[in-house]
């Protein structure tokens, strides 16, 4: 499997994971909480994303979503087309009617611009998802409130910002194929992966 095969195979596959289930009467995390746009109150009452899931269609997708794949953003271009041929690449294998990419900062498009394209393309609700590896200030701070801000100009428009890629069980395999594609590739049984291709990175030193 190569590692654009990987990638999508990470976002699309379903996890077979256990995760531990939530005590009655604790409090439900931020990131699963439904949010709308301008209103008397900041959330949805008792609507979180996993109990509109199957309301929404299969998957928990329907029409009128959007998804916003997001990423810190760099100064370098190649990095940020990397996240739009991922984009591409979900948005091919989901099916998902409406996918933007967006950059936290740093690059265009902002979580405002995405924000706006899928509301422009018919999105009632947009989910969210970083692309970060694990939880921090980026997820629990600066995307909530560039997305907050970016909703505030879409009265009626929900939205939910959900986990970043965390401890998934799939990112073990996406690490150990890296790992084992670099170590034909120096033993002469493989070219580059696509992304050190070129770059002569790839290779054993003392």
């Amino acid at each position: 499997m190569d590692s654009l095969s990987l990638q999508s195979h990470l976002s699309l596959r379903s996890s077979t994971s256990t995760y531990p289930a939530r005590k009655p009467g604790s409090a439900v995390p931020e990131f699963v909480r439904l949010h709308k746009g301008p209103s008397k109150s900041r959330y949805l009452p008792q609507r979180y994303c996993m109990a509109t899931a199957s309301r929404e269609g299969l998957n928990g997708i329907g029409e009128g979503d959007g998804v916003i794949i997001v990423d810190h953003g760099s100064r370098r271009n190649e990095s940020n087309l990397m996240l739009n041929e991922f984009v591409a690449m979900f948005r091919e294998r989901t099916k998902y009617p409406i996918v933007e990419p967006a950059h936290m900062e740093l690059a265009e498009p902002s979580i405002r611009d995405a924000f706006s394209l899928c509301v422009q393309r018919g999105a009632r609700r947009v989910i969210v998802s970083p692309f970060f590896l694990s939880p921090g200030r980026h997820w629990n701070q600066d995307i909530p409130s560039l997305t907050a801000e970016a909703a505030k100009e879409h009265p009626g428009v929900s939205y939910v910002i959900t986990a970043p890629l965390g401890l998934h069980e799939l990112l073990v395999d996406v690490v150990n194929d890296r790992i084992k594609h670099c170590l034909n590739h120096i033993a002469g049984k493989a070219d580059e992966c696509s992304v050190c291709a070129g770059t002569g990175k790839c290779q054993l030193r003392q």
